[in-house]
């Protein structure tokens, strides 16, 4: 197996430490190049792990939470650090939080009740039952990429074998799956120029700030998601959007309209987001560490430890923000009631005290105690079981196909400290 890409950087990067004064978790711009975030997050583990970081206005400012054992903390600790004003950066009033609060915006009572009406699809006995299915579209996928020979890993493989499995759980056409996959890309790209139509905090962005991530992308996915509940309501259909018009949460709430809006909004983005970033950057990798390819390749039983290897490297999502609901002490730090506190989730999956030489990629790597789902939260991430099927599925049918493969252009990333994202990995593959 031979590749054109050059062996990862960042273990040697991180050898010559960034002086404090330069971390700027804020600057969008530091999140581009693969490097300075886990040079910056290097710097605050071993120097600051709990760090007041300022921000521009409107924004105030946040205590960056860099450290695994204290990102758990934080994590499973709903009563001291809630996420009701919000697990974004951006700073919100309380009409905002009236119109746009998700089941991510709830804590205790409601947030469990809404989690239950879908929890069973994400069960094991479920997910289990669709392997079958799961390998049927990995293989579709694969025989229409493969059969370019040059073609671009993201459009391709990452993004298309997740977006076909969504829409399955959602019971919808495959010919939608465009327009899914590129209103995930302008809402959750909503920092980015390439995807937003517009830009998060720039003045335009005012007019759509009741919208989910300020993006009119938002009025898209709710009229989509509105039509397919109008056509299901009352049925006895199986799939998401027949469970979320046609069950009442134990809590007896009904969901409002808006509940299902922010919910049905919140299964497009994460349904196809976290996963398709996750398949790159296990891709990436595997391309810049070929004797770890090497070593699936021999032993293909090792697949299923190296998707937790490959959840861990990737980190799709850099961060989640709580906020104090009372002054707390945390890394020797004193957090006042209302501060922002972000768990920064990507340093804590590099942290010494918890991984051996964790910027090693590994795909034998044991005691795998990766925060990329979240550590002990009730927020713990509804689909982990099914993005932890679809990685291991599509990685055990591509890598037997693979003579050869070779990156074959640049890999420039998406303008976001919130989703560590590729928008394109180039390939040229030879098959077995």
């Amino acid at each position: 197996m031979t590749t054109s890409a050059r062996p990862a950087s960042v273990r040697e990067a991180v050898q010559e430490p960034m002086p404090l004064d330069d971390v700027d978790l804020a600057d969008l711009d530091n999140f581009t190049d693969g490097v300075t975030p886990w040079r910056m997050f290097h710097t605050l583990r071993h120097q600051d792990p709990v760090h007041w970081q300022p921000e521009e206005a409107p924004n105030s400012g946040f205590w960056a939470v860099t450290r695994h054992a204290d990102i758990a903390r934080v994590d499973r600790d709903a009563d001291t650090f809630t996420s009701t004003r919000f697990v974004n950066l951006e700073e919100v009033d309380e009409d905002q939080i009236r119109t746009r609060a998700s089941i991510l915006e709830l804590d205790g009572v409601r947030h469990r009740a809404l989690r239950s009406v879908i929890q069973r699809q994400f069960g094991a006995s479920v997910i289990n039952s669709y392997t079958d299915f799961l390998r049927g579209l990995t293989a579709t996928t694969l025989d229409a990429a493969l059969a370019k020979g040059t073609f671009d890993f993201v459009a391709d493989v990452s993004a298309d074998f997740p977006i076909n499995v969504l829409a399955r759980l959602l019971d919808v056409p495959p010919e939608d799956n465009q327009r899914l996959i590129d209103w995930g890309n302008r809402i959750i790209g909503n920092t980015d120029p390439d995807y937003a139509d517009v830009l998060l905090n720039s003045a335009e962005s005012e007019q759509y700030r009741h919208l989910p991530f300020r993006s009119p992308a938002s009025l898209e996915v709710f009229e989509y998601g509105r039509e397919l509940a109008r056509q299901r309501r009352g049925g006895d259909g199986t799939d998401l959007v027949s469970k979320l018009v046609n069950t009442t949460p134990r809590d007896g709430v009904p969901l409002s309209a808006q509940d299902f809006d922010n919910y049905f909004l919140l299964l497009v983005v994460a349904g196809n987001e976290t996963t398709r970033h996750t398949i790159t950057h296990s891709m990436l990798a595997l391309l810049q560490h070929p004797e770890q390819l090497a070593r699936l390749q021999e032993d293909p039983s090792l697949i299923p430890v190296a998707t937790e290897e490959f959840l861990r490297w990737a980190s799709p999502v850099y961060h989640f923000r709580r906020t104090a609901t009372r002054d707390v002490e945390l890394g020797g730090k004193r957090i006042k009631e209302g501060d922002k506190v972000v768990m920064w989730y990507a340093s804590g999956n590099r942290d010494e005290e918890v991984f051996g030489n964790p910027y090693d990629f590994d795909v034998a790597r044991a005691d795998n105690d990766h925060v990329t789902f979240g550590k002990g939260s009730p927020h713990l991430c509804l689909g982990n079981l099914l993005a932890r099927t679809e990685i291991r599925i599509m990685f055990e049918e591509l890598i037997p196909r693979l003579a050869d493969i070779r990156l074959v252009g640049d890999v420039p990333r998406v303008r976001s400290n919130f989703v560590n994202g590729i928008k394109k990995l180039p390939v040229e593959v030879t098959l077995a």
